[in-house]
């Protein structure tokens, strides 16, 4: 009688569900590929750091660096701190074959994950309404010295969510991995990622749409006012090709935990598919965000010299045309910003002083 009631028990922590895939036999078919996934990501992580600094003084990061050079460093953190928090947090996992104990470690883990995950996020959307502001309304987001507002935002905002979380028992295990307690904290799970997350991909298309849009619009209009501009409507395909690698990167890493939140709404039952899902895309950031780092950065390479010499002819052209010299600086400019049209004022906007 005793067993029976203790079976018929409802839950009430995620210690009380299974360990995800261990009664299928599908246990390692979870853990490894994200384990794999996950060592990949922060090597292309720490790699993009590494690229970033090689010809650069770092001494210099604030003063010097544009705002692009410096988004890349700070996505390449966020991707590799993750990873590093979600490796020992998979690897456990797998070494016990049972959920991490004690649970104080699993919330630390799931703390790290909170805000990490979070942070990228945002760190994201701000890259995003950085380039709307710049191109509809000529002005770029104050970020304040050493980029303070931006940091405090982006990491202040999911540390102190994270806390709160962590202090009111809402962190452990939701079978599969440490984030948020599978059962106490499934409401906060839907506040705290589903919601933010599904926002930030909704925003982020539809602004970048709107960007490119807008580049596109700058651009028709000097090659109406000024004749025929090969180069810089070639910039101003390169920068639409730019944006979309962005987008489909940060949709391809994060679809799949939009979903299962989504349908984790709907039912308690979340296909065993989904689960691969998240375990997989999720963990490979590092790596999208490299191979577009990658791309972008060959065709600045590819591009340096005949940039100069547009900027030089833009500079002749500009006592003549006025305003002109200023749309087609920034169609050129856009082109190669590695945060995806966002450079600092002086780079991207010359007429302007914010």
């Amino acid at each position: 009688m005793e067993s029976n009631t203790s079976v018929d028990k409802a839950p009430q922590n995620g210690y009380d569900i299974p360990v995800y895939g261990l009664n299928n036999g599908t246990f390692l078919a979870i853990h490894i590929p994200a384990i794999l996934c996950i060592v990949t990501s922060f090597s292309c992580a720490v790699t993009a750091v590494v690229l970033s600094f090689k010809h650069r003084n770092y001494q210099s990061f604030f003063s010097h660096w544009s705002k692009s050079e410096r988004f890349v460093v700070y996505l390449a953190m966020c991707d590799g701190l993750f990873n590093v928090a979600h490796f020992t947090d998979h690897l456990h996992i797998v070494i016990v074959r049972n959920h991490v104990y004690p649970k104080e470690l699993c919330e630390f883990y799931g703390f790290n994950l909170a805000l990490f995950i979070t942070a990228q996020n945002l760190m994201v959307n701000v890259v995003a309404v950085n380039a709307f502001m710049l191109m509809y309304f000529d002005r770029h987001i104050n970020f304040g010295r050493y980029d303070w507002r931006l940091l405090a935002w982006t990491f202040g905002a999911p540390f102190l969510g994270a806390t709160i979380a962590g202090i009111l028992g809402q962190l452990g295990t939701n079978g599969s991995f440490c984030y948020f307690d599978g059962i106490k904290g499934r409401l906060t799970n839907t506040f705290f990622t589903t919601v933010p997350l599904l926002i930030v991909l909704v925003m982020n298309i539809v602004l970048y749409i709107l960007t490119w849009n807008q580049i596109r619009k700058q651009c028709n209009d000097i090659k109406v006012s000024l004749g025929p501009m090969p180069a810089s409507m070639r910039a101003s395909h390169r920068a639409a090709r730019a944006m979309s690698l962005f987008v489909a990167a940060f949709f391809i890493q994060w679809w799949a935990m939009a979903l299962y939140g989504i349908w984790g709404l709907a039912t308690d039952d979340v296909p065993q598919p989904i689960f691969h899902f998240v375990t997989t895309f999720s963990n490979i950031g590092g790596i999208l965000n490299l191979g577009v780092f990658i791309i972008i950065r060959r065709r600045q390479y590819a591009k340096g010299e005949h940039v100069s010499t547009e900027r030089s002819k833009g500079s002749h052209r500009s006592h003549s045309h006025g305003h002109s010299h200023d749309v087609s600086t920034t169609c050129d400019t856009e082109s190669h910003a590695l945060e995806l049209t966002i450079k600092d004022n002086h780079l991207a906007v010359p007429h302007a002083n914010h």
